[in-house]
């Protein structure tokens, strides 16, 4: 481990602590490797753990990178916000212990795109219990994924799943009464959504 890398860890071993104590394994190998990698990509930001808004879950780690390189973390898209995640998840996660669902936000970015992709689904789910048709949304992320998901499991009316194999898979929102099935030759729904 390098002088920088023993750094980090060391800092994060001192300071990082939440109000129930020491930090469990996965969360510090989480925290010590964005702080490395941010470091090594030469940024001027810092990761966190996100504070408790209510928004996650026990089974969940929430890092937030904050400071002034902080929108260029993001990338285009998000896509290097997506990659940091994906590389921290890997690096996170060992065997024999329980998986945590790792999530890494920059300057608020994931979270107001997941609660705009979550709003965004609930006027479809309204839409297709209305109409009793299928709406398919544009291949996305495992991460959208799960948020349409989560945003629609408590409305009856509706149910979902997802279809395809890798970056092609994508949520459908299918209504539960009214058995309708699959219309043909409906036109698209939403950006990124359309009616099957």
């Amino acid at each position: 481990m390098s002088d920088q890398e023993q750094g980090a860890a060391a800092s994060a071993d001192n300071g990082d602590q939440d109000d129930d104590g020491p930090l469990d394994p996965q969360t510090e190998r989480a925290l010590n490797f964005v702080d490395m990698l941010l470091e090594k990509m030469d940024m001027d930001a810092e990761v966190t753990l996100a504070p408790d808004d209510g928004e996650g879950s026990a089974d969940e780690i929430r890092l937030e990178i904050e400071g002034p390189d902080a929108g260029r973390v993001i990338g285009k898209r998000g896509m290097v916000l997506e990659a940091i995640q994906y590389l921290t998840t890997r690096i996170a996660h060992k065997p024999g212990e329980p998986r945590k669902h790792i999530a890494v936000d920059a300057e608020g970015y994931r979270a107001r795109h997941e609660d705009q992709l979550a709003e965004m689904a609930r006027k479809l789910a309204r839409r297709v219990a209305t109409e009793g048709k299928v709406i398919t949304f544009d291949p996305m992320s495992a991460r959208d994924r799960r948020v349409v998901h989560m945003a629609l499991k408590e409305i009856t009316d509706v149910r979902t799943e997802s279809h395809g194999e890798g970056p092609d898979r994508r949520v459908q929102i299918i209504p539960v009464k009214g058995g309708a099935g699959p219309a043909s030759g409906a036109s698209g729904a939403a950006s990124g959504a359309r009616e099957d």
